[in-house]
């Protein structure tokens, strides 16, 4: 008898998975819209965003405005930010390491046997951390110092009805009305203290844990086994995930809530709808895509042989 092949499973198309997910989301999106505007159509819903329209309570005495040097710190934190979760990426998915840096132990501070030699990737990812951290310190003290703190930390147990809601308004796609440059929204405040007080400090535990900086298993047993090397892995890039959807979400309610003022007031250091913001996002934008592409061994070597030893294996 002739043989006969069997037919061929079918396989889908590389595009299809890409192209699920976003009929997905815009279905979800639209169920969202819908649901957010029939509870808004309620009694009961109209009259809760009538009680709690949305604001956060602010004491008599905070300051207004956004001062210039939170703009100058605001932009150094999106480009550091950008790079960080580039070379995380790179670190965490990479295969093929296109050079290494081990430190010169020369310098104030020192350590005892020989430094541990890293990619070339994880040098620069490391070295990102620490200029980000540095931004996030001088951030808090300017902040605390000058009273801007209480922009991001709720006052008042009144915050959470209110960021309900702010969300409920968002969802609707009807805006909450309100003025960043006097205060943020509920919302707002909730979302920035999480960033600020929950998830900055928990990406920097985490990549502290994974770092040689952290003490091995013989210096510091109880240390190690109190705070586990899983337990890091498993939270650091989550965390990196949240950040990632945070930066989307804010730049999206940015350009969809009045976009020049909104960047006047977090590049400009002022509350008008002239262009001056625009043009110095767009200029940070464009040194953050430059750095993004320059961000490759060729330019990287000659920076990171002044603070240690370069080689290609």
């Amino acid at each position: 008898m002739p043989q006969t092949s069997s037919p061929r499973p079918l396989t889908k198309a590389p595009w299809f998975r890409p192209a699920a997910a976003g009929v997905g989301a815009v279905v979800l999106l639209a169920v969202i819209v819908l649901l957010a505007k029939w509870m808004r159509s309620t009694e009961a819903v109209s009259s809760f965003i009538a009680a709690y329209p949305g604001h956060a309570p602010l004491p008599d005495w905070a300051p207004q405005g956004l001062p210039a040097w939170l703009n100058v710190l605001h932009f150094l934190n999106f480009m550091f930010l950008t790079l960080i979760v580039r070379t995380g990426l790179q670190v965490r998915f990479g295969t093929r390491p296109e050079g290494f840096w081990k430190r010169n132990n020369k310098g104030l501070i020192k350590t005892k046997g020989a430094p541990k030699k890293i990619t070339l990737n994880l040098w620069l990812h490391l070295t990102l951390d620490a200029l980000w951290v540095l931004n996030g310190l001088v951030f808090l003290v300017l902040t605390f110092a000058t009273g801007h703190w209480t922009r991001l930390v709720p006052t008042s147990w009144s915050i959470f009805p209110n960021a309900l809601s702010t969300a409920i308004q968002y969802a609707s796609l009807d805006w909450p009305l309100e003025n960043g440059w006097v205060n943020y929204n509920a919302l707002q405040q909730l979302a920035y203290f999480a960033v600020v007080f929950i998830a900055a400090p928990l990406a920097i535990v985490t990549g502290l844990r994974m770092s040689a900086a952290w003490p091995t298993n013989q210096k510091a047993p109880r240390l190690n086994k109190a705070y586990p090397m899983e337990w890091a892995r498993a939270l650091h890039f989550p965390t990196m995930a949240f950040f990632v959807l945070f930066v989307l979400v804010h730049v999206f309610l940015v350009f969809t809530t009045g976009a020049l003022r909104n960047l006047n007031h977090m590049y400009a250091a002022h509350d008008g709808e002239d262009w001056l913001g625009f043009i110095l996002f767009a200029i940070g934008v464009l040194v953050t895509v430059g750095l993004w592409f320059l961000a490759r061994p060729l330019f990287l070597r000659p920076i990171a042989s002044l603070m240690g030893t370069v080689t290609r294996n």
